[in-house]
């Protein structure tokens, strides 16, 4: 449990050290995202957004649980 908090906390440290160059990347903005603008009222699901990322994680946990 100790190694995976470890592991989670690294995550973060390197997310928020590549964050200046994450942002610039276009996610949250690809085909397949959900974006509803109104006059009042704004929604936005990002489903293939969330559908990569998901993909991305799984493998890499595939990999270092290999």
């Amino acid at each position: 449990m100790s190694r995976t908090l470890i592991l989670i906390g690294l995550c973060f440290v390197a997310i928020g050290l590549f964050w200046p160059w994450l942002s610039k990347l276009p996610l949250g903005q690809l085909p397949g995202d959900i974006a509803i603008r109104r006059e009042n009222f704004s929604f936005y699901f990002p489903i293939t957004t969330m559908v990569l990322l998901s993909l991305i994680i799984s493998g890499l946990l595939w990999l270092f649980n290999r």
